[in-house]
């Protein structure tokens, strides 16, 4: 296990641990495929973004487990978790990696609702009389 990277990622409520390890392009997440798990392309490509700007697509095999949250906020979990463990492989990664903003966690969560209101930011319909 001394060659295994480890790395975690979060956004919105999902959370990321990855564990990527040299070899032929493998996925597992949460025992399925990245076909099987993200069935939208959108999110595929998206989540192997870090790989192919580094050109290291297919070079390393992807065990996940992912817990929280939706598609997308795991998605968006999966990807920092990749670029945070290419970092660890090399250093040199870590500026092109930074200029695509793929090492900023992204912060933004549901607004909490308020009260009076229906929701955030909705208000209910005002009524001159």
């Amino acid at each position: 296990m001394a060659d295994t990277l480890h790395a975690v990622g979060r956004r919105k409520e999902a959370v990321c641990r990855v564990y990527l390890k040299p070899g032929s392009g493998k996925w597992e997440i949460n025992g399925r495929t990245i076909g099987d798990y993200f069935p939208r392309p959108a999110l595929v490509s998206s989540i192997q973004l870090p790989f192919s700007s580094t050109d290291n697509l297919g070079k390393w095999d992807v065990q996940a487990n992912i817990d929280g949250g939706g598609s997308t906020g795991q998605a968006g979990a999966l990807r920092l978790a990749i670029a945070r463990a290419l970092v660890k492989s090399d250093e040199t990664y870590r500026r092109r990696l930074r200029e695509l903003g793929l090492l900023t966690r992204d912060a933004r969560a549901v607004e909490r609702k308020k009260p009076g209101r229906p929701k955030a930011r909705k208000r209910f319909q005002f009524s001159k009389r």
